[in-house]
């Protein structure tokens, strides 16, 4: 089965706020196994455009990803996080390799 990710682009407006909403959402993450892949390190945007603050988790699989942003653990974070910044978000099955 393959795992699924959670992709990320933020544009915080207050980091005193965003850091309540990082606190808030490790209940979810711990609780459906999050893998932080990146979380908001330096980037070099080389096509179009992004936001300034890019952030990838992984999970077991897809039913995962969704069912942890689903969750009320989460749309609880969510509700913090919301009016500090500005998101885009996507979850993203990945790529099984042959053999």
């Amino acid at each position: 089965m393959a795992k699924a990710y959670w992709v990320g682009h933020v544009i915080v407006h207050d980091a005193d706020g965003y850091e309540k909403y990082r606190a808030a959402n490790a209940v979810a993450f711990e609780k459906y196994g999050a893998k932080f892949l990146v979380r908001g390190g330096a980037q070099t945007v080389m096509e179009g455009r992004s936001h300034p603050r890019t952030v990838v988790l992984e999970f077991a699989n897809l039913a995962t990803a969704q069912a942890c942003y689903d969750s009320p653990e989460y749309q609880a974070a969510k509700a913090l996080r919301d009016p500090v910044s500005d998101a885009d978000m996507v979850i993203v099955e990945g790529y099984e390799y042959p053999g």
